[in-house]
């Protein structure tokens, strides 16, 4: 199965509130006054000292994350014209505080602007030789995990951004993605997003997917597409994600023998959670 999950890890989602300890006033007031001689000597009022309010505590490291846990259906392989449903989990960070570091903000309503950087993620599952019809010769390609990492500018309007990753195990190359998304805010807990996407791969990439017998697959442009999703946040803590996602292949990936339609599809939805650590 080559179903290929996408764990984006990215600063832009909204902050997470800082738990505060509660403050408490120390106040300690001086011994009673010693009794007058007579009753005509007057009497010292007595001395109240307050101390300062202790500062809140602020923890030196914040971790915030956001899991994703869902089902998803993607082609049974790049390529193919059967699709399957399998899990769909995912990651993204929103509010990491350590040494240097200091990405997204504790307000819960921040939204990030700007340049940054992000963390990018892709999991390709395994293919058989036997689940490809028509093509003699081919070799089983393990399962790849993809890790690296990207730039983004982000307004509150739109989105780019480019990753760069590194493939091991079914494939061991280098692959960049670009994309861009327009924002949409139909209402204060519901967040839509859209935009372009495209995939670049080197020769090794191409090879090991859409090569075949008689076929040299080349690296450069494998797919452009559209991705549209979006979040609806049931509470500070859970939420509902979901996407749609169109590719088409483009140039050897399409050509390749492999490939039964250059048209893929895929959908996926779950539930999110958003986590935060302060230690």
């Amino acid at each position: 199965m080559a179903h290929a999950a996408y764990l984006i890890l990215q600063a832009r989602s909204k902050g997470f509130t800082m738990r505060r300890l509660p403050l408490f006033a120390l106040l300690a007031a001086s011994p009673l006054p010693a009794m007058a001689a007579s009753l005509d000597q007057p009497v010292a009022e007595p001395l109240i000292m307050t101390a300062p309010a202790p500062t809140p505590s602020d923890p030196g490291r914040v971790l915030g994350f956001t899991l994703r846990g869902g089902l998803a259906t993607s082609p049974e392989y790049f390529g193919s014209d059967d699709y399957e449903v399998g899990p769909d989990v995912g990651f993204a960070l929103d509010r990491l505080r350590f040494g240097p570091f200091d990405i997204g903000s504790d307000d819960p309503d921040f939204i990030s602007t700007g340049f940054g950087l992000r963390g990018s993620f892709r999991y390709i599952g395994e293919r058989d030789a036997s689940d490809v019809d028509g093509v003699t010769g081919l070799g089983d390609v393990d399962a790849a995990l993809e890790l690296g990492f990207g730039l983004g500018y982000d307004t509150r309007a739109f989105g780019v951004f480019a990753d760069l990753r590194r493939g091991f195990g079914g494939h061991e190359s280098f692959v960049a993605e670009l994309g861009a998304d327009a924002y949409l805010y139909p209402s204060e807990r519901l967040t839509l997003r859209g935009g372009p996407r495209a995939l670049f791969a080197e020769d090794d990439y191409a090879q090991t997917y859409f090569g075949a017998p008689g076929f040299a697959a080349d690296g450069g442009l494998i797919s452009a597409g559209v991705e549209v999703g979006g979040i609806y946040e049931f509470s500070d803590d859970w939420g509902l994600d979901g996407a749609i996602t169109y590719d088409r292949l483009m140039n050897d990936a399409a050509d390749s023998p492999i490939t039964e339609d250059d048209g893929q599809f895929g959908a996926r939805l779950g539930i999110t959670r958003q986590i935060d650590f302060r230690f």
